[in-house]
This record gives structure tokens, sequence and C-alpha cells, in this order.
């Protein structure tokens, strides 16, 4: 099979990542944009791909098969939307937009463009994930009972510039790091009958929060921080529990205890199976992920949208 071609737009931490794992694969890139030029062309030198200066050139091309945004959020819609009206797929990282009404473009440019627009949330193209769903869906552990979830990293410790603690980027830790366990959450166990969030505000961004999602018979209570670092998951049914030590970043291991025992499911959570099965269903002529479909992109930007009513947290840009 032929390599898989895409263009990049962003050339930072998270384009690098993904770059260095999808070239192993059968995927290369062809071409990259970034606002700093001298950037892309490092990056383009790095990768085999063709540095330009702007956006069209670098998308609007016949060798490109699909889109990689990597940019800050605040700058997503605007690049897929521009992407898709040229016709080509694109995989936007999370989140894809910073408030509801920026996924409801993203969705409607997909459909009236009849192109693919998939978020690249990594966590649920990952047999690890798609794992604990499957123990959880099929009734291993029986009713649920309790989820706890823990995610933090001392992002408070990088630059004071950089766009996690910047608000005029929707910097923070909700947008940022939030996001991982209320999709986990959502992809479980669907929509919640409730949303309570409570969190410290700090320099216009959220540094960290508690969020409760309240289902019927049970409660999901998600911990984010940029203060410290801690990453775990734990599942709690009727009939035994799921644990995950590591649940998103590159998550490795999912262990199910039950009446039957202990197992262990071992796996690995990576870009580059990511990107295969976003160019597999984008071969197949797909216009949203059945790993990611939009209904889950549109719900959980909902829940983020209601943490953020509840902690009176307004960006800079949403003032003007």
């Amino acid at each position: 099979m032929e390599k898989f071609r895409w263009a990049y737009i962003g050339s930072g931490n998270i384009a690098h990542s993904t770059a260095r794992d999808i070239v192993k694969g059968e995927h290369c890139i062809v071409s990259v944009y970034s606002r700093n030029f001298e950037k892309a062309k490092a990056f383009a030198e790095k990768y085999g791909a063709q540095a330009f200066a702007d956006f069209e050139s670098a998308v609007n091309r016949d060798d490109v098969d699909g889109v990689y945004i990597a940019t800050p959020h605040t700058a997503h819609v605007d690049y897929a939307v521009r992407a898709m009206k040229y016709g080509k797929p694109v995989l936007c990282e999370k989140p894809v937009g910073v408030c509801l009404n920026d996924v409801k473009t993203l969705v409607e440019t997909s459909r009236s463009t009849n192109t693919y627009f998939c978020e690249a949330m990594w966590t649920w193209f990952s047999d690890v994930a798609l794992t604990v769903k499957k123990w959880v869906q099929s009734g291993e552990i029986g009713e649920i009972k309790d989820v706890v979830i823990h995610y933090a990293f001392p992002g408070i410790l990088m630059p004071k510039n950089s766009r996690v603690l910047t608000p005029e980027t929707a910097g923070g830790a909700l947008l940022d790091i939030g996001i991982y366990p209320i999709t986990y959450c959502y992809n479980l166990f669907g929509e919640p009958k409730e949303i309570k969030c409570t969190g410290k505000l700090k320099n216009g961004i959220d540094i960290g929060e508690t969020v409760t999602l309240f289902y019927d018979g049970f409660k999901c209570t998600l911990k984010m921080s940029l203060c410290s670092l801690r990453e775990d998951c734990k599942i709690v049914g009727s009939k035994g529990e799921i644990r995950l030590p590591v649940f998103f970043h590159m998550a490795s291991k999912a262990i199910l205890k039950n009446e039957n025992g202990k197992q262990i499911f071992n796996g690995k959570t990576d870009y580059l199976t990511e990107f295969t099965r976003v160019a597999d269903e984008i071969r197949q002529g797909k216009t949203q992920s059945d790993f990611i479909p939009f209904d889950a992109t549109i719900s959980c930007m909902k829940i983020m949208d209601e943490c953020r009513r509840q902690m009176k947290l307004i960006y800079p840009f949403e003032t003007k």
C-alpha cells in the first residue's frame, strides 16, 4: 500500500511527537505550514517534507491525502474549515475548538463539504481504552458503582508564555488536560445527568478543577491539575473493578479483577495507531470517525462549556 501523505499545520512539540511516530509506518509528511517559517523549514528538513510560507500552498495540493492540525486550539477552527473547503480530510488536535459553537462550525463544514473531520483523541484509537469499554459494556464488573480519574502534570512550571498558561490561547487545565478524563467517561457512559465543577483560577486560566459527572446510580469524579503529577483511573462495579495505572499518556495496561480472578490486557497507545486508523477511514470514504464520532466531540465540549460556566472562566478574546 502506498504511504498516506500528510500536510502538517504547525511545527511545535506535538507536531514533532506525532511525526516521529508516524514516519515509522505507512505515512509520510509532504508539506508543512507554520506561522514561523524558520521553524517550518527545520521541521520539513527533519521529516523529508517541503515548507511553505502560506497555508494554501501547503494544503491545496494533489499530493496531500490528509491534513493534520497541531496549532494552539484557538487557531483550529480557521485552519480546519479552510482545509475542508479545499476538500482535504482533517485530523485536528484536541480540543478542536474552544466552545460548542466552534465544534458546530466544524461539523457543519464537514457535512456541507462531505469531507472527513476527526478530533485527534489518541486514547480512543488505542486497543487499551477499547478493551476497557468492552469490559464495562459486557458486564465484566457488574453495575458501575464509582469512577475516579486523576490527571495532573506540573504545567505551572512551564515558561510563562507557554500556550498552556496563556489566557489568549485558551490555556489552563480544563481544555488542555481535562478533556482526556471527560472524554474517557463520555465514551464509557455517555452524557451525564448532571455536572458539577469546582476549580481554581489564576492569571486568567484554570490551574485545576474537580469535575463530577453524575449518572444513574453512580458518579465519575475527575481531578485535573497543572500543579502536580498523577495519572490513574479506577472503575468500581458490583462484581469487580478495572484499574489503569495510566489511562491516557501512552497507556499500556488495563487490569480487570472480578469473581473469575485477575486479567491483564497489555497494549499500546501511540500516534502511529491513531494516524493509521484515521488514514484507513479516509481511504474508505468516511466523513466522520467510528472511533471519535461527531456526537462525542460535541457532547464533551458541552461538558467543558458547562464547567467553564460554573467556574466563571472567560477568555480575553471572548469579551471583545
